[in-house]
């Protein structure tokens, strides 16, 4: 098989051709749908879940769509326990509350998407308490790392617990996340 010399040595052989051609600029709704898969990702719902949470947010009284929003998502108790570092990640934080081992207000509490309220206190059950391999491995060895609390809430490191001090805000989360997008693409 004979290859032409020139093309060769030009670099501007049919592949490189084809790969420049093939780049797509992303659409307005690609992106909008990029930032919601992306947030949903990161709270670990799905589209169902997240399309209420969308509903009571666009339906509040006070505030803007897209802050109600980020401001239910951080309200949920499966959130709480994971910034409160008592759980590694957020699937760990739901798979701890499903399995009985967090109470709110000294009741417990199975369902991760519950809401907190201000002056909640969220804690260890008994069972968890008693687990010495859940205590040592993930609880204690998270809560020695020097990962900083948000503002709204008050870590407890002696009773394993925490208090929900204040709801949280658009400015108390961290993440590059761009709600205006969210809202966008649900108001369409």
């Amino acid at each position: 098989m004979k290859t032409n010399p020139k093309t060769q040595a030009d670099g501007n052989s049919s592949e490189n051709q084809s790969a420049k051609k093939s780049f797509k600029r992303v659409s307005e709704y690609g992106k909008q749908l990029a930032e919601k898969q992306k947030v949903k990702e990161m709270y670990g719902m799905r589209e169902k879940q997240f399309r209420r949470f969308y509903y009571l947010a666009s339906t509040a009284t006070q505030g803007a769509p897209g802050e109600n929003l980020l401001n239910l998502l951080e309200r949920r108790i499966d959130n709480v326990v994971y910034r409160l570092k008592m759980a590694t990640t957020r699937a760990q934080a739901r798979q701890m509350i499903v399995h009985g081992h967090i109470k709110i207000n000294g009741r417990k509490v199975t369902s991760p998407s519950c809401f907190i309220h201000v002056n909640d206190v969220i804690s260890l059950s008994d069972s968890a308490l008693n687990n010495s391999a859940l205590l040592e491995q993930v609880i204690d060895k998270r809560m020695s790392i020097g990962i900083k609390v948000p503002e709204w809430l008050e870590l407890l490191k002696k009773d394993r617990a925490g208090k929900v001090l204040r709801l949280p805000v658009r400015s108390d989360l961290q993440a590059p996340i761009e709600e205006y997008l969210i809202v966008e693409m649900y108001s369409k």
